[in-house]
């Protein structure tokens, strides 16, 4: 191994282990204040809360452990959920459905019995009981909000995953066959046939996507969604081959798009808008990983290496990933996603550890 390589390695390695204290000591500081329908209150931002962001978060801790062996990484896993066990479950809704993908890939592992039963009651709640659209897409409801007759792009990655791979784990093959329909119906309402790229959302009750906005953190969703579905489960061949079209059309046009930095701004076509670092990590994430999958050439490896670094040096010195736009909800016009404001958080810790994890794969020994 060169010297540079080896620098290279060590402070890749360095970073993950900051991003993990940096994810678990992130806190609500009060700064938002989003009550939910139960009028519980919501915590979109503390490490030790049940909700979206923790959930990505902590499918990255799960990736982490699975691809390096970290025991630290498996600890914490199996501690978060035992706390948020005894304290009881919240309400089912997409977001809410988050956490549950880690759980089950450590279940798929460890086969412990202590969290069978909840994935399996989850997993037929979500079949049956969650809003669908009349296309019968999961409709986004959430935890403070309900979104009548509509589709959004973050939907696959919240909820569609977790049923493939507990559906692949408990050899349920009913669960895979539902969330490769998502995305299918998602990909019909959401992708942008003339570029590949993916809007926000739509809505059946006005039968259009919205704003029409090319939200860098979305498409980020379907980049690493698309290629960790074919990690999770076996899919059939033809959807497999019609998925790996998707993505690869929409990284394809991402690359168009990349800044002299590194990153992509938070609407990925409008040079107003700024850089977005959560976004970036998940679209350097799935050019690194396309690239060792055989999907992409050797631009994919330098565009995916050039948004590796500029992670890297959005990463402070307490392992907070910085210059992270806070949760979207969904926009009505453009200047809607240029006023969210930057916040760090549990999505923006886990998928600067997506990237980083998958830059070692690219680091020759």
């Amino acid at each position: 191994m060169s010297t540079d390589t080896a620098t290279l390695r060590g402070d890749i390695q360095q970073q993950i282990s900051r991003i993990v204290t940096g994810l678990r000591n992130l806190r609500d500081e009060g700064r938002y204040n989003e009550p939910n329908l139960d009028g519980t209150a919501g915590d979109y931002v503390s490490f030790d809360s049940w909700e979206w962001p923790q959930g990505v978060g902590l499918y990255g801790i799960a990736q982490l452990w699975l691809q390096t062996g970290d025991k630290e990484a498996q600890s914490l896993l199996e501690d978060w959920y035992t706390t948020q066990f005894s304290r009881g479950l919240p309400e089912l809704n997409v977001n809410t459905t988050a956490p549950m993908l880690a759980l089950s890939m450590l279940w798929s592992k460890t086969k412990d019995p202590k969290w069978g039963a909840a994935l399996d009651e989850w997993a037929d709640r979500v079949v049956k009981d969650a809003p669908r659209t009349v296309a019968g897409g999961f409709q986004h409801d959430v935890s403070d909000k309900v979104n009548n007759g509509e589709l959004w792009d973050d939907t696959l990655f919240m909820l569609g995953l977790f049923l493939a791979s507990y559906g692949q784990a408990s050899d349920r093959p009913e669960l895979v066959e539902e969330a490769v329909f998502q995305f299918l119906i998602h990909t019909h309402y959401l992708s942008e046939r003339e570029t590949g790229l993916w809007f926000h959302g739509w809505t059946f009750e006005g039968h259009h996507n919205f704003a029409r906005a090319r939200w860098a953190r979305g498409n980020s969703w379907i980049s690493a969604g698309i290629l960790d579905l074919f990690d999770l489960a076996d899919l059939a061949p033809g959807d497999k081959r019609f998925l790996a079209w998707v993505v690869t059309a929409q990284l394809e046009k991402l690359l168009e798009y990349q800044c002299d930095s590194g990153a992509w701004r938070t609407l990925v076509d409008d040079e107003t808008s700024y850089e977005e670092i959560s976004a970036t990590a998940a679209i350097g994430y799935g050019l690194l990983k396309g690239h060792r999958l055989g999907l992409g050439d050797a631009r994919w490896l330098e565009a995916g290496t050039r948004a590796l670094r500029a992670v890297m040096r959005n990463i402070d010195a307490d392992g907070v990933v910085q210059q992270v736009s806070y949760g979207t909800r969904m926009g009505h016009d453009l200047q809607f996603y240029k006023d969210i404001p930057i916040q760090p958080t549990g999505y923006g810790q886990s998928m600067a550890l997506l990237c980083l994890v998958e830059g070692l794969n690219h680091i020759q020994d």
